[in-house]
């Protein structure tokens, strides 16, 4: 029912108001009010007396004899010949006011689909993604029919216009309900919404516009791909059905581990297993990297552990030219689980020396025998000395 306040008021804009400001203030209050979206009572005409304020407001000459003569000048009510959605023709036109779509009545006959994106598994060995490489694949997809270009129809032929949504590409509904007539638009089941039909159906690819064929494509593959990673080849996917726009090709990365280097992101990582006497000498050992091998020195006394950082010798950066990781060599210091009885008389010799209390494998002191060889080659030596 509609009411007797100024329409200026009811949208909250002063007379002379542009009309970008009132159209935003309808917009704001509609949405707000909208039956379907408030809960409060009274939605349903409040929303009527905003949108019938918009439409005289919104109309140049409407809104002048509004200025001049009152509601008497646009016939007492500004929805008359409108219902009640004014010269909204359901909800899809109301929403497109709101969201700047078409225009009420423009023609929405729809495009040819586009074609199917693809998905390609590429396998790199772990070389190949850390330096980068060029790699050809091939694959079966619907590509362009040759015969009829794309378009579905024989040759000599074109499609026409499609009878039963008369080239619009949708079908209206008009249904009543207690707030007026409602449309409902759909893609029209015939046309599958583009609005054109193909009397003479190409030969070759049976109107579908396309037909299989194997594609041969040459891939490059950045340095610094890791597992997982995409490659977007625009425009290389299926072919859209009757001239449609193709899809896009993904090409996805799966990468081979490396036997000894472990991977986390640029990183690089290396377990160099050294012996007991390595860590307390030192030495010069060789360690794997992408380059090849590289000598690196482990000082004297490295303890467990200890990390020995190879700077630049990573996995390249992906968006850093020229930048990479580095590589992380790890100390394993390895004890042997099995000695000889030489390399245990050392080593108890070595303990000796220390101060260490050894025990043996028996959880006693070290073998009496041992001990006994050791004083025996004492005296013999220095019973050389006093004979020289």
């Amino acid at each position: 029912m509609a009411t007797e306040r100024d329409y200026y008021d009811i949208l909250g804009v002063p007379r002379g108001a542009p009309d970008d400001e009132v159209k935003r203030a309808f917009r704001r209050l509609a949405q707000q009010w909208h039956p379907d979206v408030s809960t409060e009572a009274g939605a349903d005409e409040r929303f009527k007396e905003i949108n019938e304020a918009y439409q005289v407001l919104s109309d140049p000459q409407r809104r002048q004899a509004y200025d001049l003569f009152g509601r008497a000048g646009v016939g007492g009510s500004g929805a008359e010949g409108y219902g009640p959605f004014g010269g909204f023709q359901g909800f899809g036109d109301l929403f497109d006011t709101f969201f700047g779509g078409a225009a009420p009545g423009a023609t929405r006959r729809g495009r040819p689909p586009a074609g199917a994106d693809l998905r390609y598994d590429l396998r790199l060995t772990f070389d190949e993604a850390i330096k980068g490489t060029d790699k050809e694949i091939s694959f079966t997809a619907l590509d362009r029919c040759g015969t009829c270009q794309g378009t579905g129809a024989e040759p000599g032929t074109s499609p026409v216009k499609c009878p039963q949504c008369n080239g619009t590409g949708e079908l209206r509904q008009v249904r009543s309900t207690m707030l007026g007539q409602m449309v409902n638009v759909t893609a029209c089941g015939r046309c599958r919404g583009q609005g054109q039909v193909i009397d003479t159906p190409c030969s070759t690819c049976r109107g579908d516009g396309r037909v299989e064929r194997k594609q041969t494509l040459r891939v490059t593959v950045p340095a610094g791909i890791d597992e997982g990673h995409q490659i977007r080849l625009s425009g290389e996917g299926e072919a859209g059905p009757r001239g449609g726009p193709p899809g896009n090709l993904y090409v996805v990365a799966h990468v081979e581990a490396h036997p000894q280097l472990r991977r986390r992101d640029t990183e690089l990582f290396f377990e160099l297993p050294i012996s007991i006497s390595q860590a307390a000498l030192g030495a010069r050992v060789a360690v794997p990297t992408p380059d090849g091998d590289e000598f690196v020195d482990v000082r004297p006394g490295t303890q467990p552990g200890t990390e020995i950082r190879l700077r630049g010798r990573g996995v390249p950066h992906l968006r850093r030219s020229g930048q990479r990781g580095d590589l992380h060599v790890l100390v394993d210091v390895r004890v042997p689980s099995r000695l000889s009885a030489r390399q245990r008389e050392l080593l108890e010799e070595f303990a000796a020396e220390a101060g260490e209390v050894q025990q043996g494998s028996n959880g006693k002191e070290p073998s009496e025998g041992g001990a006994r060889r050791r004083r025996k080659a004492g005296i013999r030596d220095r019973l050389k000395d006093a004979i020289s």
